[in-house]
């Protein structure tokens, strides 16, 4: 039985401010935190032991999710007491699981920062079928050059891991989605801080390990920026113009769209206008209103006639971001 670790530590800085409050894998995608879209792929993958490596407001997330009954896992918490790195996190979480599981058992990295519905299943199976210490989710981007790449051969094997460059070799790129045969995290120095994309992995072909890649160009998103966020928001929402929570007041004279996602506990004024955009929990927007690819913080006072396009809104605080 896989068994899932869960990178939840990052301080979200590219989507600041809107994790000065929240933690990045805490904020909303379609009224669900993206964590618990995460958990779902896992859950629906066969996994339902999951470690959640926190670091950054690790107190937000055991208030909502707590032993993870509700959804039908297990869920445990490790926290960092100081960043260390994608291996050193990986290496941290699977102290509190490493003594209990078998040589053979795949251990399931997710990064916390990406919305994925890639075959999960399937890159599980493709890690125990072909041996491999590793087996990397890719998939194919337009423009490799933000994001380093990923050549394989025609057995699917890895053959390196290149730096971001002008001209890459190939436009397939990590996806954040790794397994692991259980002694390759062991190998980890617990409380060192490595990455396993810079030193882990270009370690493990060095010395002749085989790092199987799985290409699945299924719906994925890194939404590490306010723009993406919207944007798995948005798609998460679907063909709907809007959806809401529980116990919301909306005028009957607002006219909302673009797949807007409104919380619990909201109300919205008289002649509002409100397009593709994320209002939590809580939020009082008065009337007359034009907001538009906005983020609005949980509890916020909007006051009427407010006009914002691109930006943060939090009591007394509008920030604006590019899009």
């Amino acid at each position: 039985m896989p068994i899932g670790i869960l990178l939840v530590g990052g301080l979200g800085t590219r989507l600041a401010p809107l994790t000065s409050k929240t933690p990045k894998p805490m904020l909303p995608i379609a009224n669900l935190p993206v964590t618990e879209h995460q958990l779902m792929v896992a859950k629906a993958a066969g996994i339902t032991k999951v470690v959640l490596a926190t670091s950054y407001l690790a107190e937000t997330f055991t208030p909502y999710f707590g032993d993870g009954s509700n959804w039908g896992m297990e869920l445990i918490y490790a926290q960092e007491k100081a960043p260390l790195g994608t291996g050193g996190a990986i290496r941290n979480a699977a102290e509190l699981i490493i003594s209990e599981i078998s040589a053979d058992e795949p251990i399931v990295v997710f990064n916390g920062d990406v919305l994925s519905r890639h075959d999960l299943r399937a890159q599980i199976k493709l890690h125990q079928e072909s041996d491999a210490s590793a087996t990397l989710h890719l998939v194919t981007v337009v423009d490799a050059r933000p994001y380093g790449c990923v050549p394989f051969d025609n057995n699917g094997r890895v053959t390196d891991f290149l730096e971001k460059m002008d001209s890459p070799i190939t436009n397939t790129i990590n996806a954040g989605c790794y397994i692991f045969k259980p002694q390759v995290i062991k190998g980890i120095d617990l409380g060192k801080v490595v990455s396993v994309e810079r030193e882990i992995f270009p370690q493990l072909l060095r010395t002749g390990n085989i790092i199987q890649a799985y290409l699945d160009d299924s719906y994925w998103l890194d939404m590490g920026t306010p723009r993406a966020l919207l944007k798995g928001s948005r798609d998460y929402v679907g063909d709907h113009e809007y959806i809401f929570g529980d116990n919301c007041n909306i005028s009957k004279s607002a006219i909302i769209s673009g797949a807007t996602a409104i919380g619990n506990n909201v109300s919205i004024g008289e002649d509002v206008e409100i397009s593709a955009s994320i209002i939590r929990d809580g939020v009082k927007i008065g009337d007359g209103s034009k907001l538009q690819n906005v983020f609005v913080e949980s509890n916020t006072s909007v006051a009427a006639n407010t006009e914002a396009t691109a930006a943060y809104l939090a009591n007394g605080e509008l920030t604006e971001f590019k899009l």
